[in-house]
């Protein structure tokens, strides 16, 4: 089942969620790795001849319980099974999970997880996104990373969207599209500070009737069309 995304920058993202069948194998290769680690963490300490309750709570107990929080919070929303398996946990607006997502799924694991409940498995039979009852509380959903383009981009990029935005150029509503996607081809193909952009930064000036107030013409013209785009966002 896929879901589909529409960005503030009228982008459309397809994310493909996780199968049932591909969640549980990613579940079964992270049992067997945990399975594994205690084996190995007690045949240790008994190979070295330690009898501390304390060595078996922090060396073995807790690195195990807080295996899957760990691998999410610092391995980008995947455990070990899941890279095996090619899935991620993102939020279900494409976006990361923050911390109190990944805390918050991990906690829910005492609900969801087979050796307790099968309520994560009835939840993902009959959600549309496969999310168990942790994913629905924390709003993420696990995703199939085959054919999933990850988009990086500078969050400064997006404070157009924003209620507490204030436009700086109100001239930049006038601008058409064309013109607008002229400065953004622009602003990834030419260095900043370069004679390209000073043209550009000069030309634009000069239609918007405006004075540059930003320290370079790169930073003006970033700031035109953010400005355009939160006047195209009320329009919406």
């Amino acid at each position: 089942m896929s879901s589909k995304i529409l960005t503030v920058q009228y982008v459309r993202i397809e994310q493909t969620a996780a199968s049932i069948g591909d969640r549980m194998l990613a579940q079964i290769i992270d049992w067997v790795v945990l399975l594994s680690y205690i084996f190995f963490s007690v045949w240790f300490v008994e190979l070295l001849g330690i009898e501390s309750f304390w060595v078996i709570i922090f060396g073995t107990v807790l690195p195990a319980s807080f295996y899957t929080l760990f691998c999410e919070l610092f391995n980008g929303g995947q455990t070990l099974g899941k890279m095996a398996m090619k899935t991620r946990v993102v939020k279900a607006d494409g976006s990361t999970p923050t911390l109190g997502d990944y805390v918050l799924r991990w906690l829910l694991y005492i609900v969801d997880g087979p050796m307790t409940s099968f309520m994560g498995v009835l939840s993902m039979l009959v959600t549309k996104r496969t999310q168990r009852i942790g994913d629905l509380a924390a709003g993420t959903m696990v995703i199939k990373l085959q054919g999933y383009r990850q988009m990086k981009v500078d969050l400064d990029d997006y404070d157009y969207a924003m209620n507490g935005y204030t436009p700086r150029y109100p001239q930049a509503e006038d601008l058409t599209m064309e013109q607008v996607q002229t400065i953004v081809r622009t602003l990834q193909t030419s260095i900043p500070g370069s004679a390209t952009m000073e043209q550009l930064s000069r030309k634009v000036q000069e239609l918007m009737g405006v004075e540059i107030v930003e320290k370079t013409d790169s930073d003006f013209l970033r700031r035109v069309v953010r400005d355009f785009r939160h006047y195209a966002m009320e329009e919406i």
